[in-house]
């Protein structure tokens, strides 16, 4: 299912009426190439570019479309007409320099590193004698023939090279294409000779020739960055992994890639769809904690822009292209039609995780935009909650994350919570109970629930009581003064008492949220009791300072608060009612700071 709807993307884009948005042809790839080796008809180096543009703290090198690359593993393979620089120009790594004299094997590295480079430049010689008159091609083979690396030396971007082994190519002096993109060379090398047929394809279902080995999946974070596969089989081993009987991977005769047979077109529409959706300036892709997030839809659909906007962090230039997104998709459900696309249209999202050499699906969901978008409107209407005005009107996933990671660093995010926080928005399940749990866990330790921490646990409540069907009480966004539940009261209880001791002692370095929120919130009846104590003093005191009125208020407020907790206070809360406690703390306290119209003469008094 997952390598049809990305061979059918393929397809789709491949149709685009513009031919700058149509994917690769088969034989070709986009790679990203930071410096290009600017070479005049005889081979002499004029210059190097250097394409590099700065993205947040990265330079990222532009990128071309090429021919494919090969695939690479110990051995020495070449690409055509571009690769790194030890391939190139035969310039050693630094790091694998290093290591090898650390492993007293530099001659062996240095050795290999000519090897390489006669491996790039017999890829070129042998191709066929249309292919070796053109310019571009005569110039690189001259170049190579006539490498110095003394003129190149001399030239800024080369001491860029030394140090990071870039990918290079060429381009003639004054041409605007690459060598590699000359029409003579890119119409030759795209598109694959006829094979015979020698298997059915289970992408497409018809006879095709079998991809032995898929092209490598690039741009999932964590993975190798040589690439990885999502379908992948070890390669049959003769002598079996138990007293010389075949291994299960290579049952019924079938090795590698005819275990699980795609035929080389599919194979190769289905990896460079992926590879164009997860590449790093991709509008259609998002990392949500350690999955690489990716969608797309069987047409053009606003969705498909939408979905960073919605969950992704806004830009600091503009910090309401979050909110815009949301408003844009409630307007969409409300009127039930799209700017762009069919509410019927088919959409996909695809969450993708490192797993050694190869990906692991993290979650797969397919649905009509329709019945997505109201999903995803769902997720921002639990998560909604009372907050200040100077605070973004929606939370992003990602601020939503870190909230709950230590320190607030995304670093510190557990791997699998995004993945299975993203799969319950998309599938309108509950939210993962380790949501709840990392939510109240931070309270305790900050001693505070923040807005995105209350947010949280109201949501993951909410949706436990409706999946359950239980008789509780939603929680609102804001303040309910009618909710029974006593754990929710005693959060208010504790945030009114924390009130009245700011009100009277407005100074104080700590209040008792800084000493006692950690027991009072797990364990009341060792906390409360003392507390309640207490108030009687600030209450007199508050009478003293603020007047009569205040004091009163205060004390109508306790007495309310107390009047459903009939059973005294409990000696534990478990894990969901500490998360009660919390958004009840979190309700009063935002309570107190909301405007208000005019108060009774008694309350003024």
């Amino acid at each position: 299912m997952i390598l049809q709807a990305l061979d059918a993307y393929y397809r789709r884009k491949q149709a685009d009426p513009d031919p700058a948005k149509r994917l690769p042809a088969e034989g070709l790839e986009e790679k990203e190439i930071p410096f290009i080796l600017e070479i005049g008809v005889d081979g002499r180096v004029f210059s190097i570019s250097d394409t590099r543009r700065l993205e947040g703290k990265k330079l990222i090198g532009q990128r071309f479309r090429v021919p494919q690359g090969v695939k690479k593993t110990s051995g020495i393979r070449a690409n055509l007409l571009w690769d790194n620089a030890e391939y190139v120009l035969g310039i050693p790594d630094i790091k694998k320099l290093d290591d090898s004299r650390t492993k007293g094997k530099e001659a062996e590295y240095l050795k290999r590193l000519t090897e390489m480079q006669s491996v790039f430049k017999a890829r070129i010689s042998d191709l066929p004698d249309d292919f070796r008159d053109d310019a571009g091609i005569r110039a690189v083979l001259s170049f190579l023939d006539g490498l110095d690396l003394s003129a190149l030396e001399r030239m800024p971007a080369f001491e860029d090279i030394q140090t990071s082994n870039p990918v290079l190519s060429f381009r003639l002096h004054d041409d605007i294409e690459l060598i590699c993109q000359r029409p003579a060379i890119a119409g030759a090398v795209s598109g694959t000779p006829e094979i015979e047929a020698d298997g059915i394809c289970l992408v497409r279902g018809e006879p095709a020739t079998i991809e032995r080995l898929h092209p490598p999946i690039k741009g999932v974070w964590g993975a190798q960055t040589s690439g990885a596969n999502i379908v992948s089989v070890n390669n049959k081993n003769d002598s079996g992994n138990n007293g010389g009987s075949t291994p299960a991977f290579a049952s019924y005769g079938k090795q590698q890639g005819f275990n699980s047979p795609v035929g080389t077109d599919a194979a190769f529409a289905y990896t460079t769809a992926l590879n164009h959706l997860l590449a790093r300036d991709s509008s259609q892709r998002i990392q949500v904690g350690d999955a690489s997030t990716v969608f797309w839809a069987d047409e053009p659909h606003d969705l498909e822009s939408a979905i960073p906007d919605l969950f992704g962090e806004p830009p600091k230039d503009d910090p309401d292209r979050n909110t815009r997104a949301v408003e844009a998709l409630y307007s969409s459900i409300e009127s039930g039609r799209f700017a762009e696309g069919k509410d019927e249209t088919r959409f996909h999202v695809l969450g993708l995780a490192p797993n050694a050499a190869r990906i692991s699906i993290r979650f797969w969901e397919t649905a009509t935009a329709l019945e997505l978008g109201r999903r995803i409107k769902r997720h921002f209407d639990d998560m909604e909650i009372i907050h200040a005005d100077f605070e973004p009107q929606y939370l992003s996933l990602f601020r939503l994350l870190t909230s709950l990671a230590v320190l607030n660093k995304a670093d510190n995010i557990p791997p699998s919570l995004g993945g299975d926080v993203m799969r319950a928005i998309l599938q309108g399940l509950p939210y993962p109970v380790q949501l709840l749990n990392l939510a109240v866990i931070r309270c305790r330790a900050e001693q505070r629930p923040t807005r995105a921490r209350a947010a949280a646990i109201k949501a993951t409540i909410n949706r436990l009581i409706r999946s359950r069907e239980t008789r509780e009480k939603e929680f609102c966004p804001m303040l309910d003064r009618d909710n029974p539940n006593t754990a929710y009261r005693l959060g208010r209880l504790f945030a009114v008492l924390e009130k009245t001791q700011e009100e009277v002692s407005p100074d104080l370095n700590a209040t008792i949220r800084d000493r006692y929120y950690a027991a009072a919130s797990s364990a009341p009846a060792s906390v409360f009791p003392t507390l309640v104590r207490l108030k009687n003093h600030h209450l007199s005191k508050l009478g003293q300072d603020r007047g009569k009125g205040r004091a009163i208020q205060m004390e109508r407020l306790i007495g309310e608060i107390l009047s459903d907790v009939a059973d005294g206070f409990p000696t534990h809360l478990s894990m969901p009612d500490q998360g009660r406690f919390a958004l009840g703390y979190y309700h009063q306290r935002q309570d107190f700071f909301t405007k208000r119209g005019p108060t009774s003469p008694e309350e003024t008094s």
